[in-house]
């Protein structure tokens, strides 16, 4: 699409404002409105100034004037707005520094994921990726009505493990006076036990008008309105983009439901978290139509030596990896035993207690892949996907053998089996995953200085700011010493 074309779509739509989209450092989306006509009458589609300094991670005050420059085939119209007034399109964009001179270094799209995808080219090769994306659909959260139920402690609330009050969401899947969906019983549950089918149907039909196009989805494991839908695989800055659009659909239809639609890793005490497994391959020439350079016919796994690299190169990174996959202290209220979340740097067939799976549905070139299950939808897939593809780039170069792959459930080893055979732990917290990421050279590379050095003063304070807060947790446990 150019520029003409895409006037011609805000015309004939009769579009009265354009969401201008980019991503910050952190991985939030942001907008903001530009009417339609500056696109079709003026000098818009030239770029558009805003306050770097304003944010996160971008500029400081001294150095605010930046330049969002829209990326035309990127627009899409926004199917629920059709009152005349209210008819919008979205459109995402790079930012520029001041007088649109350069790429802003600061520009998580345009800097890290494109920057990583003409590496890819001039290499020969493309890459492509197909997330699994979760989340939750609540009627409502109320983060200052804590209950204490205590049928949800650990051990049956004896001793030590009586459980704190917890911040409960609303679900019809947890109201009394109908079907209770169990924690950890919700995979594949039929209506009217799952009660997100209607809402899910409406969703597929918005993603398709947003090119974004789902393969399947279902609730989910966790009770309270978990759900997944998984699209077809695409490059690296076009799943970014959908990343973004299907956050956007989904918090918006939620919206117009009278619910929320959370992308908070883990929102339920003991019930499973919300992940974002990544299926991801190598191809030669043109993805899709060229070779799959992961695919050997004559290997028992169909997996070529590189693809073999290129796990290799991703166990060897994951600890860094992880600050930038599961980039919020409430990630790793995720990455625990007991969920089904990968927590054993390994690799296997067909074992999902293993950090990389290499799943064995179709027996077919075009179909394999690894799939790198350390990944939640509080990530900015600017940042992480081009990261992932920097590690298993460097295991390729370097020849970085992923070991035998691991055949047992990983998590019922015994410590000594596992030390064994030298499975180790991804970090446990937020603070220990930016410490590995402090010392991978290969994957700040990525990220270039600025955005590693904005990245890691974000998540110092987060972290930080989480250590000062005292929970309640803390007062059931501690008030009686």
């Amino acid at each position: 699409m150019d520029v003409e074309q895409a006037k011609k779509i805000l015309q004939e739509n009769e579009i009265k404002q354009v969401l201008c989209a980019f991503a910050d450092v952190r991985g939030y989306l942001q907008t903001f409105s530009i009417p339609a006509r500056k696109f079709i009458e003026g000098g818009a589609f030239e770029g558009i100034g805003f306050d770097g300094s304003s944010i996160r991670g971008f500029k400081s005050i001294n150095e605010s004037d930046m330049v969002w420059v829209p990326d035309v085939s990127t627009l899409k119209i926004v199917p629920w707005e059709t009152d005349p007034v209210q008819k919008t399109a979205i459109m995402f964009g790079d930012v520029y520094e001041a007088w649109g001179s350069a790429q802003s270094d600061a520009d998580p799209r345009g800097y890290v994921a494109k920057r990583m995808e003409k590496k890819l080219a001039d290499l020969g090769l493309s890459a492509i990726f197909g997330p699994e994306i979760e989340f939750f659909l609540f009627e409502n959260v109320d983060p200052t009505k804590l209950i204490y139920d205590l049928w949800v402690s650990p051990n049956g609330g004896t001793g030590d493990s009586w459980g704190p009050p917890r911040v409960m969401p609303e679900s019809p899947e947890l109201a009394s006076g109908g079907f209770i969906i169990r924690p950890k019983e919700g995979y594949f549950r039929p209506p009217p036990e799952d009660t997100t089918v209607t809402y899910r149907n409406e969703l597929v039909d918005i993603l398709e008008k947003l090119d974004v196009m789902v393969e399947y989805h279902h609730h989910e494991v966790a009770t309270a309105g978990q759900v997944e839908l998984d699209f077809e695989p695409k490059t690296m800055v076009d799943v970014g983009d959908a990343f973004y659009l299907y956050k956007f659909a989904a918090k918006n239809l939620a919206a117009m439901y009278g619910m929320i639609a959370t992308f908070m890793p883990k929102p339920l005490y003991l019930d499973n978290a919300s992940g974002m497994h990544v299926h991801q391959s190598l191809w030669e020439g043109e993805p899709f139509s060229g070779k799959n350079i992961f695919a050997d016919p004559d290997d028992e796994y169909m997996l070529s030596q590189k693809a073999r690299y290129y796990i290799g190169g991703l166990l060897e990174h994951a600890k860094a990896l992880t600050a930038l996959t599961a980039p919020t202290v409430n990630s790793y209220k995720r990455l625990v035993p007991g969920f089904e979340a990968p927590i054993y740097i390994c690799w296997s067939p067909r074992n999902r207690s293993a950090l990389i799976r290499v799943p064995m549905y179709h027996k077919k070139p075009s179909a394999i892949r690894a799939e790198y299950r350390g990944v939640d939808p509080s990530t900015n897939p600017y940042l992480s996907l081009p990261a992932m593809v920097a590690a298993g780039l460097d295991g390729i170069k370097k020849k970085i053998e992923p070991g035998d792959p691991i055949m047992e459930d990983v998590y019922e080893l015994s410590p000594a089996r596992k030390r064994e055979l030298g499975i180790g732990e991804l970090p446990t917290t937020l603070r220990d995953a930016i410490d590995h990421l402090a010392t991978d050279e290969v994957i700040q590379d990525v990220l270039g200085t600025h955005i590693f050095d904005a990245f890691m003063e974000i998540k110092i304070d987060e972290w930080n700011q989480y250590c000062l807060y005292i929970t309640p947790w803390e007062f059931m446990k501690y008030l009686d010493i």
